[in-house]
């Protein structure tokens, strides 16, 4: 079953990149599924922060799983860490794709990966580097959807004697 899934990322640094992930078209309608085009993003950055954070909330709508692009800056950018605040509180299952080795638009890539950006305690977010394996990324989403599948459901009762 294709997940809906939400993409964190830092966006001027990094959607070059991120779009490369993106268009290998693994997710549930990848034009909806999360990911923010460019006038969207500038339109809300303008109007200020309570729009970019409007924004971030309705593409995560719908989303099960979220998929943080780790680029050299990634885990420093406040507004990728409050989507992971989000994405926790909503009980998505989290993933991480190392994509610093990616060429950006003027074909550079960084010799250096960035950290992964800080969880809390207890909160699965296993990560790789992007290596173009779609079956890969499609088992790897699949296991972020049943952990979020998991944190959903209601505890199942026990018997009493």
């Amino acid at each position: 079953m294709a997940r809906r899934v939400f993409f964190s990322f830092h966006y001027s640094n990094d959607i070059w990149r991120a779009n490369q992930v993106r268009n290998c078209n693994v997710v549930a309608g990848a034009d909806m599924a999360g990911f923010f085009d460019h006038s969207e993003y500038e339109d809300a950055k303008k109007k200020g922060r309570e729009a970019i954070k409007r924004m971030i909330m309705r593409n995560l709508d719908g989303t099960s799983v979220t998929v943080v692009l780790i680029g050299k800056e990634t885990a420093s950018r406040p507004w990728v860490k409050f989507e992971i605040e989000q994405s926790i509180e909503r009980k998505n299952g989290l993933l991480g794709i190392y994509i610093h080795h990616l060429k950006d638009q003027d074909g550079n890539s960084a010799s250096w990966a960035g950290a992964k950006p800080d969880v809390p305690r207890g909160i699965e977010f296993p990560a790789y580097d992007w290596d173009k394996d779609l079956d890969r990324f499609r088992r790897e989403i699949e296991a972020a959807g049943k952990r979020s599948d998991a944190l959903r459901s209601p505890p199942k009762s026990y018997r009493s004697w």
